[in-house]
């Protein structure tokens, strides 16, 4: 469990965050037939330490650190983000990974702060731990925000160096934030139940010729929900990231079932997760509050949870047995916003 007391912040060097988009048909779904639009990063065998790549009905989003954005060749299908990101992680001083922290564990300390300083934040949560994405104009503000609380370090050279909350601009200007309160998202639960994996980096080449087939060859159009239920009963999501050497994966139980059941591990448990989309239009980056909308209830009503933002929505994955509590917690804040 992640206690302010006990944890770090690390600050690490520019990250960024783009959007891939294969070419669509006039239904809007993606296609397949001429093969995967988007290529992994040949920079991300050498210098890249940071990638991941999430799938969804719309789009394909990736987000990669500098070394493996370079590699990128130019295409009509990539959408980029305008900002630079820098990725910050919570860590215990004892260095023991905490698996399935999650987004709830760091609401009150990390989310909701940031939330009221008015800094934009995207989530990545992996079976390992929990990545928060500020833009690199924020910083400034992200550190004096959060340097009560917790130690804070930058990446320099590869060795952790201690920020000081008087010296928090580094380099950057210091950002001035003002703005409305944030805007209330609609939320949908696809049908569909998710399986968070890990996988030993050395058995990678056995999976690779399914994990491609699945990405980019395998398609199932969403099933629509039974007449009057909220979207579709089930959706496309699959999620892949390696970073600093660990490889985390969230797929549907569906999906599972196409992949050497020996090689993929899970927690103890075989815990499986359902899904919270938040979002009925795509969301921006510009808008704060969004993830702090739905970890402060979560974390408030002790629902753990995985959050992984993508270039267009949100999507929290909430434990299996839990996801009417969640629904129910969400949906209230939803209706008082509107009284």
């Amino acid at each position: 469990m992640l206690n302010s007391e006990w944890c770090q912040m690390d600050a690490v060097p520019s990250w960024r965050l783009w959007g891939a988009f294969s070419r669509c048909l006039a239904s809007g779904q993606r296609d397949r037939s001429r093969g995967p639009k988007v290529r992994r990063p040949r920079g991300c065998r050498r210098g890249c330490k940071f990638f991941s790549l999430t799938e969804t009905p719309e789009d394909y989003t990736l987000m990669v650190d500098e070394e493996g954005f370079k590699e990128l060749p130019p295409s009509e299908f990539l959408q980029v983000a305008e900002a630079t990101w820098l990725v910050l992680n919570v860590s215990s001083h004892s260095g023991a990974a905490v698996q399935a922290a999650g987004v709830t564990k760091i609401a009150r300390s990390v989310i909701a702060p940031l939330a009221e300083h008015h800094v934009s934040v995207l989530m990545l949560s992996t079976y390992q731990t929990d990545f928060i994405l500020v833009r690199e104009q924020d910083l400034s503000v992200v550190i004096h925000t959060l340097s009560q609380e917790f130690n804070i370090y930058r990446e320099v050279g590869g060795e952790p160096v201690p920020v000081a909350r008087d010296d928090s601009s580094n380099g950057f200007p210091r950002s001035q934030h003002a703005g409305p309160s944030p805007t209330v998202h609609p939320i949908q639960s696809p049908q569909n139940r998710f399986c968070v994996l890990t996988l030993d980096p050395e058995t990678l080449p056995a999976i690779a010729t399914t994990l491609i087939d699945v990405l980019f060859y395998s398609y199932s159009a969403p099933k629509e929900a039974a007449s009057g239920g909220p979207g579709p009963s089930s959706i496309t999501f699959f999620a892949f990231s390696l970073i600093e050497g660990y490889i985390s994966i969230v797929m549907d139980a569906e999906t599972q079932k196409k992949f050497p059941s020996d090689l993929l591990l899970t927690s103890s448990s075989g815990e499986l997760w359902r899904m919270v989309r938040i979002g009925g239009q795509p969301l921006g980056f510009d808008e704060c509050g969004i993830v702090a909308q739905i970890a402060g209830p979560l974390a408030a009503a002790d629902i753990s949870a995985y959050y992984i933002s993508t270039f267009n929505f949100d999507h929290a994955l909430v434990p299996e047995d839990g996801i009417g509590s969640a629904i129910e917690v969400l949906q209230r804040r939803q209706d008082g916003q509107g009284s």
